[in-house]
């Protein structure tokens, strides 16, 4: 089951950036469990409201995602991916531009789905 559970997890990575990229907030956040943190790559962090409000008014701005790799690993009921990635963003008034980011993600299986409950962000 561990390899369906990483293909599952590859796929929420995709969806992330997908509904990031359509500040599609209502599915985004279905995806991150209520107590959700993101860390930027400049040590800020953000809760889930703050980091959906600012993916729906635009402060976080997502344009593209590209894959470079997505390793998961899977134990039990938790899991982490590595996922790198170029992005077209313009984060917090900075000009658009293609980033090289790392997230490291933290998932857990709730109720039978995979939920996102942190996520660490980082230059690669």
């Amino acid at each position: 089951m561990a390899s369906n559970d990483a293909q599952v997890i590859h796929a929420l990575y995709h969806s992330m950036y997908r509904f990031m990229i359509a500040r599609d907030v209502e599915r985004l956040g279905a995806l991150l469990d209520d107590s959700f943190v993101l860390v930027h790559m400049t040590g800020r962090r953000q809760g889930k409201a703050e980091f959906l409000r600012c993916v729906a008014d635009g402060t976080l701005a997502y344009f593209d995602e590209v894959e470079e790799s997505c390793p998961v690993h899977v134990d039990g009921d938790k899991a982490t991916l590595v996922g790198r990635s170029l992005v077209e963003a313009s984060p917090f008034g900075a000009s658009r531009s293609t980033w090289r980011l790392e997230q490291g993600i933290s998932l857990e299986r709730r109720d039978g789905r995979w939920i996102m409950t942190r996520s660490v962000a980082s230059m690669n």
